[in-house]
């Protein structure tokens, strides 16, 4: 059994939402459960019985029930989730408008603080809901953003939403040909966007490139342009633009309705990285993401009104969406925008210090950052408040999770997560009423059936494999944009285990403690000599020598088999000695095994990552093995690229 860090006091339990679930569920349906595991077993082996459960205790907002929880829910895909229900995701998530305390505070990089009440929120929303209106906007047109991460982004989102309107958004720090390859495909009729935005330091101007992205999609009748760091004064210069505060020159009206729906109405379309060729466009639902967004926030997440949630994201991310869905358990959500260690580390952690942050959201690229540069938090900022951090983005190696009780907090919930854009929420994740194991999400999520396969499809435990899911639920697409036959859905998660989601994640499920500990994307899966290796098997490896920054591993086909080649990115200005060639391979021999060792170590400036700061293997892969790499614009750093096609001809 692996290292267990944190265990939650019978007093912890109790006060949490899962506790009060568990005896809910008891009552309700005359059973004993005692524990998350027993519980878990029962809502993936009652599947409806678990979502009409799950509906009726969350006190879902509706306008008329639903005839069954979920119908046909042995098909997968084609599980119709909540048939007959009629509701709205905004009025749901608005139900607190009456709750004291602020709803949303914003902190940007340039020290702007704002704060709105769950009550100014609700009118913002309502107000700008009712200019779509006025602007002909209807259920199932589709308004886009391409905004920072602040206020205005959720107001857009929940207004789109009270009318029924689709939302999609990428962030102002993505390139114009990016946002248009994602936005385009959905064709918004109205664009919301911001006249700048900060990064370390500096004030940079969106305006240019938000009048290209429109120029670029024909179906933009509107831009809307908030005030953040630019000239909004400008606002003229693009085609059908307005400023934000005149567009919603409207009082709120106190008999508006939100549109009602059914639950399967489509809310957001969700895009893929786009690294590998035309980002993919997922379309989710609104049922399907409100009950599971409430599921992961309330019992997994166990957030309270009183709680403050930050989560270091932008809106290219789907944690940008999970975030603003945190306002529908009443507590205050607090946006930052910015790069979180400008002007220095510390930075963020004196933001979350000055708000009282009791939650607190970050990657596992940050964290591992902060390991490299020997960083100390608790040393830095005052955490007293903080009971909670969670975790996602990739996978934290053992040394993350230590870092974290030991630099962090000793005595918090420590709350890793997997899952994904394409269901805008989480496989495997958290549960507050158990312990939290080293290297290990400590479970699969309620409801999520998930399991891990060999090559062959047969369920494998303690061993390395596919992560699959092998029945339906709620926030899964209901199909891709513009795919008419479904064909290109299918393909994308069916086509490996037909009737089971394929999700892409190399896992093992642990016998003793329940747990799953993450290898990294099995599309990135080496495979020297036949052998399989997940990527962060080598990454948490090779953080562990002090002068190593970063590192990326990547299987080219060489003379008939597969080798690894590995890149390394030093720190400050070391440079990749035969001393330190040589403690690489020594670390991985040792503490992996000898298919481990690279049979190549380059120094690169740099390693190539997606704008949510996840690291790109494909793109690289595809390089060294002859291919095209396509949409280059989908990476933060895409200039690296240059690099590694200069070092092709040497691993020739």
């Amino acid at each position: 059994m692996r290292n267990m860090l944190w265990k939650p006091s019978d007093e912890y339990i109790r006060s949490t939402k899962m506790f009060e679930f568990i005896c809910y569920v008891n009552k309700k349906h005359s059973l004993e459960l005692h524990d998350y595991p027993a519980l878990y077993d029962w809502s993936v082996k009652n599947i409806p019985e678990f979502w009409d459960t799950l509906w009726q205790f969350f006190e879902i907002i509706v306008s008329r029930p639903y005839l069954t929880p979920v119908k046909d829910p042995e098909k997968l895909p084609g599980a119709d989730w909540f048939p007959g229900a009629m509701l709205n995701y905004a009025e749901n998530l608005l139900r607190y408008s009456e709750l004291d305390g602020p709803a949303l505070i914003f902190r940007g990089e340039n020290e702007t603080r704002l704060e709105l009440s769950h009550r100014e929120l609700y009118n913002n929303v309502v107000r700008l809901a009712t200019a779509f209106r006025a602007d002909g906007i209807k259920a199932g047109d589709t308004i886009a953003a391409y905004m920072p991460n602040m206020p205005e982004t959720v107001i857009g989102m929940l207004a789109a939403a009270a009318t029924g309107a689709v939302w999609c958004s990428c962030a102002t720090d993505i390139g114009y040909t990016a946002a248009i390859d994602r936005l385009g495909q959905v064709k918004p009729r109205i664009l919301l966007t911001a006249d700048g935005y900060y990064y370390k330091g500096k004030s940079f101007d969106v305006l240019e490139n938000a009048g290209l992205v429109a120029a670029g999609i024909n179906s933009v009748e509107k831009v809307i342009v908030a005030h953040y760091a630019g000239d909004s004064s400008k606002t003229g210069n693009i085609p059908g633009g307005v400023r934000w505060e005149d567009y919603l020159a409207v009082k709120a009206p106190a008999d508006f309705v939100f549109e009602q729906l059914p639950s399967g109405h489509p809310l957001v379309v969700m895009f893929s990285s786009g690294t590998t060729g035309k980002p993919k466009c997922m379309v989710q639902s609104a049922g399907g993401l409100l009950i599971n967004q409430l599921k992961e926030l309330l019992l997994h997440t166990d957030l309270k009104p009183s709680d403050r949630l930050l989560y270091i994201t932008t809106c290219s991310w789907m944690m940008w969406n999970w975030q603003l869905a945190a306002i529908g358990t009443g507590c205050t959500v607090v946006l930052y925008d910015g790069n979180p260690s400008w002007p220095e580390t510390s930075s963020i952690w004196r933001v979350l210090e000055e708000e009282k942050v009791t939650v607190f959201g970050l990657s596992a690229s940050y964290i591992h950052a902060l390991m490299s540069e020997g960083f100390s938090p608790k040393n830095s900022a005052d955490l007293s408040a903080l009971r909670e951090i969670s975790q996602t983005g990739s996978a934290l190696s053992d040394a993350g999770f230590d870092f974290v009780y030991r630099e962090i907090k000793n005595d918090l919930f420590f709350n890793s997560i997997a899952g994904g854009t394409d269901i805008n929420g989480c496989f495997c994740t958290a549960s507050p009423i158990s312990p939290v194991y080293s290297g290990e999400l400590q479970s699969a999520g309620l409801g999520m059936k998930i399991n891990c396969y060999d090559e062959n499809g047969r369920p494998l435990k303690d061993e390395q494999g596919e992560l699959v899911c092998e029945a339906p639920s709620p926030s899964m697409p209901v199909g891709f944009w513009d795919d008419p036959d479904g064909s290109r859905y299918l393909d994308a998660y069916f086509r490996v285990y037909p009737g089971i989601w394929h999700h892409g994640d190399y896992i093992v499920i642990h016998s003793d403690t329940g747990g799953i500990t993450y290898y990294g994307r099995s599309d990135a899966v080496l495979k020297p000599s036949g052998v399989r290796i997940g990527t962060s098997e080598i990454y948490n490896q090779v953080q562990k020598i002090d002068s190593i920054e970063d590192s990326l591993a990547i299987g080219q086909e060489y003379h008939g088999n597969q080798r690894i080649v590995l890149f390394v990115k030093m720190k400050g200005g070391n440079e990749l000695t035969p001393d330190i060639d040589k403690a690489i391979r020594k670390t991985l021999r040792e503490n992996a095994s000898p298919r481990h060792v690279p049979e190549v170590i380059l120094s690169a400036p740099d390693i190539p990552r997606t704008m949510n700061g996840k690291k790109v293997e494909s793109a690289i892969a595809n390089i060294l093995n002859g291919r095209k790499v396509t949409n280059r614009d989908a990476l933060a750093n895409p200039e690296i690229l240059d690099f590694f096609e200069s070092v092709l001809p040497q691993l020739q």
